[in-house]
């Protein structure tokens, strides 16, 4: 069986790793992500048979990444304590790990991985309570890192990019484009999440949608000028590039 470990405190997910190796030898983890749009990405690349996700990770929680689970994948969460969460957990049968993680519930959570021979129950109805609940919470991060690629001579480069170094995300197709400082130049890096999904992780004091395939990090925007027939364009920080600003959303830049 392969198995991925989703938590963006790698300590804790290589303390997981070690005590899965230790306790289930026969289970190969193949690939430990750091975020959540990393988790998904290998959940993709791999397909394991289990996904052990932290609920609260960058990028997407363990909520988000679990809807994507392809049948055959079983999930199980890893949580700090909260009760709401364990509450409903236990009411949904659905197995969770509450961190730190002792051996004696890990042993009762591989005992039933190892039984079972099916995907854990429909899981729409608790992760949608689930993540109202942490929307609703202080402890609610927002993205701070993306895990992009571009291709270059070399082949494929992936790298994980400071979303305050990014100038704006532009929809292309199914892909998202992410224009990046790379030291005292803008590099254009692809992503597999859409526009939408992207900026529901965004925080909105920093990021703004200036038109239905554009999102600026305002604090990137350099100047704003209209043209001869009134249309408003940003211009960027480190970029000669204007983007155009739909009329709905001119008013963002009214004291510029």
């Amino acid at each position: 069986m392969k198995a991925i470990i989703a938590d963006d405190e790698l300590n804790l997910a290589h303390y997981l790793r070690d005590k899965l190796g230790r306790l289930w030898p026969e289970l190969q983890v193949v690939a430990i992500a750091e975020n959540g749009l990393a988790a998904a990405a290998a959940i993709a690349e791999h397909a394991p048979d289990v996904a052990f996700l932290d609920i609260r990770m960058p990028g997407a929680t363990g909520l988000q990444v679990a809807e994507q689970l392809a049948v055959g994948t079983k999930v199980v969460f890893v949580t700090a304590y909260d009760q709401y969460a364990l509450d409903a957990f236990e009411r949904d049968a659905v197995d969770y790990l509450l961190k730190p993680v002792t051996d004696e519930r890990l042993v009762r959570t591989i005992d039933k991985l190892r039984q079972s021979d099916r995907r854990s129950p429909d899981l729409a109805p608790l992760l949608q309570q689930l993540t109202q609940h942490l929307q609703g919470g202080a402890g609610v991060r927002h993205l701070r890192w993306i895990r992009a690629s571009k291709r270059s001579a070399d082949g494929e480069i992936t790298q994980q990019i400071p979303v305050a170094d990014v100038l704006y995300f532009q929809a292309d197709d199914k892909y998202t484009c992410v224009f990046a400082r790379d030291g005292a130049d803008v590099a254009e890096w692809l992503i597999r999440v859409s526009l939408s999904e992207l900026g529901e992780q965004l925080n909105v004091e920093d990021f703004a949608q200036i038109h239905r395939s554009v999102i600026v990090n305002l604090n990137a925007v350099a100047a704003t000028r209209r043209d001869l027939s009134g249309k408003l364009y940003v211009r960027m920080r480190d970029s000669t590039r204007e983007l155009p600003v739909a009329r709905q959303y001119v008013h963002l830049f009214k004291q510029m």
